[in-house]
């Protein structure tokens, strides 16, 4: 009797002596993944090695060029100014044009080494050419170190702006390399904080009487938000909320003392200036007094702003920086507080607009009266800094041997 097979035998028996087929591979697991990317990530890395490597070498040799620099500019500035004090008794005059030039010199090598590493500025709005030799306040929004360092480019061919010009910024910055060569110049240097705020201002006051016009200068350098952007927006913020006021993210309200101060001190009880808006024509520089109000806006691609660490060792891609203009006349200016106060709180209305404008579109409003923006490039002479880098090395190198000879002739 034959057995009748079960169904499913003879495919059974079939698929007895085959390789049974692998069951779908499950995804990845998160270590597995990890590991894939960071071959990933290793690939890429070893493909930028030389190009990181580069970078690293050109900042060290950039880093060793400015120590080198800082070190025969300053101690020579130093040295000059003192040999040079006689005339400053006989000849005040001239002892602080001398000095200018020096000062302009030095914040041009400063500006040199952005401009070597592809740091240019782009400038926008009024022209200030046309101002540049009556007396004027900037009054320029803050959002890192580098802000210093792109006015003393942007500053550069502006005649003799740079070495007539004051600054006033931050206590700390006196202990830099560079705060010998201003506490010389005459700047004046800010301690921030509401505990010393009325103290700062009446020193203020006193050191604009003393230096100021004693001293020829006739531009003063103002960051009126009295710190950097990423440091005080939030306060900004809600003191702007408490007042009923805009809320603003590219710039903060700014803060009255120090400008109210220096409105006091140095305005001509007298008309001046004209209309701002536009283009400025030929001015009459026989005026005398304060004469106008240069309303400068930094604007960084993508709002990424320049520090002096990158200044300086020059690790970021070639950027242009663009600054914005706008001139006001000192008789259209506010001297009362709170309207000074109304008046200065819509200038950095505007400038959130013109911020904001400029990071949607990648280029400034055009100015009233005016239907399109026109930019214009702002241009270092290689000729010229090769000159004043070479001055700067020659002296280092005279006063070294000056030094040596009275060293070997007393010991």
């Amino acid at each position: 009797m034959t057995a009748t097979p079960r169904p499913g035998t003879h495919a059974a028996a079939a698929n007895a002596g085959a390789r049974p087929r692998a069951p779908p591979r499950p995804p990845a697991a998160p270590a597995e993944k990890d590991r894939t990317d960071s071959h990933v990530r290793m690939a890429v890395t070893l493909e930028q090695a030389p190009w990181l490597g580069w970078i690293l070498v050109k900042a060290l040799m950039r880093f060793a060029f400015m120590v080198a620099n800082n070190l025969v500019a300053i101690s020579s500035y130093v040295f000059y100014v003192i040999v040079l004090q006689p005339l400053r008794v006989l000849d005040r005059k001239s002892f602080w044009y001398i000095e200018g030039i020096m000062y302009k010199w030095l914040l041009g090598m400063v500006a040199s080494w952005g401009w070597y590493a592809g740091y240019t500025v782009m400038e926008w709005g009024d022209d200030v050419k046309a101002v540049m030799d009556d007396e004027a306040v900037m009054l320029v929004n803050h959002q890192a170190t580098g802000d210093v360092c792109t006015l003393m480019m942007c500053l550069q061919d502006k005649g003799l702006v740079v070495a007539q010009m004051m600054w006033l910024m931050d206590h700390i910055f006196k202990y830099t390399n560079f705060g010998i060569v201003s506490l010389i110049h005459g700047d004046f240097f800010i301690r921030q904080g509401k505990s010393h705020r009325d103290k700062q201002l009446l020193l203020l006051r006193k050191h604009l009487e003393n230096n100021y016009r004693n001293r020829d200068r006739k531009w003063i350098v103002l960051f009126p938000e009295g710190g950097f952007l990423r440091k005080r927006r939030e306060t900004s913020q809600a003191f702007a909320k408490k007042k009923n006021l805009p809320f603003l993210t590219h710039v903060t309200l700014p803060r009255i003392g120090a400008t109210q101060i220096i409105l006091n001190v140095l305005v001509a009880r007298q008309q001046n200036g004209s209309p701002a808006g536009g283009d400025v024509k030929e001015l009459d520089s026989k005026s005398k007094g304060l004469q106008w109000i240069i309303d400068t806006t930094i604007a960084y691609p993508k709002a990424q702003p320049i520090d002096i660490q990158t200044w300086i060792l020059g690790y970021r891609k070639p950027t242009v920086t663009h600054v914005h203009y706008r001139i006001f006349p000192i008789k259209d200016v506010p001297l009362e507080t709170e309207e000074l106060s109304d008046w200065l709180y819509q200038r950095f209305i505007e400038k959130e607009d013109l911020l904001t404008h400029f990071y949607e579109t990648g280029a400034f409003p055009p100015s009233q009266g005016h239907r399109e923006a026109v930019s214009r490039e702002m241009t270092l002479s290689n000729k010229w800094i090769f000159l004043i880098q070479s001055f700067a090395f020659l002296s280092g190198y005279m006063w070294y041997n000056i030094f040596q000879y009275f060293y070997h002739c007393l010991f």
